[in-house]
């Protein structure tokens, strides 16, 4: 099969590369797809750089949708022939899912009504917002504000603390503004006075404040507009060099919160909640899509079709 992976670490353009190798053999409780489609992350990039603990090769892909090909032993809720999603054993294996195959660990069926292309867009954003506003914790009537509304887990965030009756107000640009305002939000620009912005808007200090955007030297204006408090502002973008003692992905990521993706699969269906696609493309063409999602000017999730 091709796959596209990476023999040593280094800049994603310079080690990745589009080989054939074996088709790889699924274990106890996991199985084996056919990949339809693989969206490409942020993380997929700092895979390639060293991210993960051990040496490569290492896969990377860590969004995908397929067809059940093989079942691994113990696996009783899925046949061979399935529309399914979820997430590749990139620990466990050389390739991920930015392959033909691909061996899931977390894998849950594709709702009737929801596209595959679009399954492929959940996994991630949807398990990272759901498990950031889990440790806030978010509860209906509060309010919190989502700094970086239009990347793609913030876009998740938004939707899922409207949904807990949360009261919303994110920084987008212009490509998101008016869709995040159509769900429900109050939208802002990013850039200087935004903390103004934010607390005319919410008529006082927000209750939290998620911090999602990969935008340096936002923190501390987090932190004002939350009162000072920085044990109310979460970051999963931002390691929080400055030590403002905010709350961070690196230092309480939380339980990974895989069990909530049929839901909102089922929500998507519904057209209740979506992850916007941008573009998709052939996995042969895999550094085009890179150099895109790479240079943060995709607007929505690029994904591959293996």
């Amino acid at each position: 099969m091709k796959a596209l992976f990476l023999k040593t670490y280094g800049k994603p353009l310079d080690v990745l590369q589009l080989e054939d190798v074996a088709v790889p053999e699924p274990g106890a409780g996991q199985i084996r797809v056919r990949v339809h489609a693989c969206a490409l992350n942020p993380a997929d990039w700092v895979v390639c750089e060293g991210f993960l603990p051990g040496p490569p090769p290492k896969g990377i892909g860590f969004d995908v949708s397929g067809v059940v090909d093989a079942l691994g032993e113990g696996v009783r809720d899925v046949k061979v022939g399935d529309r399914v999603f979820g997430v590749p054993d990139y620990m466990a294996y050389t390739t991920g899912g930015a392959a033909e195959y691909a061996v899931l660990k977390v894998f849950l069926p594709v709702p009737e009504g929801l596209d595959m292309t679009e399954a492929a867009a959940l996994p991630m954003a949807t398990e990272t917002a759901a498990r950031t506003l889990d440790l806030l914790p978010l509860s209906a009537g509060q309010t919190v504000m989502i700094n970086g509304g239009g990347t793609m887990t913030g876009f998740a965030t938004v939707q899922m603390a409207l949904l807990r009756g949360a009261r919303v107000v994110a920084s987008a640009g212009e490509t998101f503004a008016g869709r995040l305002r159509e769900l429900g939000a109050l939208v802002t620009p990013y850039g200087d006075g935004m903390v103004e912005r934010v607390r005319e808007l919410v008529g006082g200090a927000p209750d939290f404040a998620v911090h999602t955007a990969q935008v340096k030297g936002t923190l501390p204006d987090l932190v004002k507009i939350v009162d000072g408090d920085p044990k109310r502002v979460y970051s999963f973008a931002d390691r929080d060099e400055e030590n403002l003692g905010v709350r961070t992905a690196w230092r309480e990521g939380g339980s990974l919160r895989y069990d909530v993706l049929g839901h909102y699969a089922q929500l998507a269906a519904e057209g209740r909640y979506s992850i916007p696609i941008s573009q998709t493309f052939a996995l042969e063409n895999w550094r085009e899509a890179a150099e895109i999602s790479m240079n943060k000017k995709a607007h929505g999730k690029i994904l591959l079709l293996p």
